[in-house]
């Protein structure tokens, strides 16, 4: 197997291949790509591409469209950065409330008598308490419930909304945490809001002046999700009333740097060395076993699909999710008298996915009957010996 790196990938990470598998910058015509930040979009893909897996939860680099026509399963890694991201939330937090950064200048000009100057000119730079005040929370995964179930030790009152809240996700938040029926109860009653929801067009610009004019007057807003949630124009308004007191983010960008009210971070959420190794680790092995296996965990595209092998030939196919397919499939093998060991199939919006584990081996000729099946995408064939420049 050939991995290409697009981005530097932690060595922990690389280790978890093994024998069987090269892997570097210049790998040509890639099973696998492995990637952080690179752009995507514009990029070619081999016809032996199989899988992409992003080391990072984010995935607006990647073309997933045309991933999905083309059977490539694209995974991610969520969870893995939660950790360094909540630290780096939990330091936004204190940045909304205290004037830090602007006293930390201020200091630094300063020259004779220091001690004197700092103690007639600290009041400008007053802050507020985070203790007793309401924190929201848009969207509870791994790092939304981090952040709340620590802020509540750290005496807040905290607010989530999540839409799309798992019963496992609710299990794990913090019984203190009070859950809103939509967003603008959340705009509504809280001192603090902090975004972590994915950027799609249900979320972009939600924070947009009607959402800015139903807030309390002098919110801090947090974004260490996505820069596009937050409509520039509206917020630089909504700091110049006051409406909003601060806003702090992980995303500069050209509209928003030396705004006074802004406190632009680079980008910092998961630089950390333990959050990189955890990225790098999670995105190999899931890359790891789909190219062995065909078990997909953490795709962004296809729906979580894993089986224990048995039998002799393990064939994986991907599908429109229309009528008919598995009949067709059942309908080939059964014509080979092939048995099958064990089937699982499961689909995700337009996209469908099986794992068939069949005693004896097909053909190529039988293979391909199955790909001229109408709605299939994509077949691999795993347990040789059956090769196919398509698989």
């Amino acid at each position: 197997m050939n991995i290409k790196l697009l981005n530097k990938i932690a060595p922990v990470g690389i280790e978890k291949f093994g024998p069987g598998y090269t892997i570097g910058t210049d790998v040509q015509d890639p099973d696998g790509i492995l990637v952080r930040s690179a752009a995507m979009h514009d990029m070619a893909f081999n016809p032996e591409l199989k899988a992409i897996a992003r080391a990072g939860a984010g995935v607006n680099n990647i073309p997933i469209d045309r991933c999905s026509e083309n059977g490539i399963v694209v995974f991610n890694t969520p969870g893995a950065n939660a950790n360094a991201v909540k630290e780096l939330v939990l330091c936004g937090l204190m940045l909304s409330s205290r004037d830090i950064i602007q006293g930390s200048h201020w200091v630094s000009g300063l020259k004779d008598d220091i001690a004197a100057q700092v103690e007639k000119g600290k009041g400008q730079f007053a802050g507020t308490e985070i203790y007793g005040k309401t924190l929201g929370i848009i969207g509870l995964g791994a790092i939304g419930r981090m952040v709340a179930n620590t802020a509540v030790h750290l005496g807040m009152e905290i607010v989530g909304c999540d839409p799309y809240l798992s019963v496992e996700g609710a299990w794990s938040l913090n019984h203190h945490v009070r859950h809103a029926a939509n967003y603008d109860e959340v705009f509504e009653k809280c001192d603090y809001i902090t975004l972590h929801v994915p950027s799609n067009p249900s979320t972009r610009g939600m924070l947009d002046e009607a959402a800015f004019a139903k807030m309390k007057d002098g919110v801090r807003i947090l974004n260490f999700a996505r820069g596009d949630l937050v409509v520039t124009s509206a917020l630089k308004a909504a700091l110049a009333s006051g409406k909003v007191a601060r806003y702090v983010t992980d995303f500069p960008s050209d509209d928003i740097i030396n705004t006074p009210g802004i406190v632009a971070i680079p980008h910092l959420g998961a630089s950390t060395e333990e959050s990189e190794d955890n990225c790098a680790v999670m995105a190999s092995l899931e890359l790891k076993d789909y190219l062995e296996n065909g078990n997909i965990t953490n795709s962004v595209n296809y729906p979580n699909v894993s089986m224990p092998r048995s039998g002799d030939m393990r064939i994986c196919v991907f599908n429109s999710n229309v009528p008919d397919v598995l009949s067709g499939i059942s309908a080939v093998l059964s014509s080979q008298g092939v048995n099958i060991e064990n089937l699982t199939n499961k689909s995700r919006g337009s996209n469908a996915y099986t794992l068939i584990d069949i005693s004896g081996k097909l053909s190529e000729s039988e293979i391909d009957r199955i790909r001229q099946i109408n709605g299939v995408i994509r077949v691999r064939v795993i347990g040789k010996p059956i090769t196919s420049k398509h698989a």
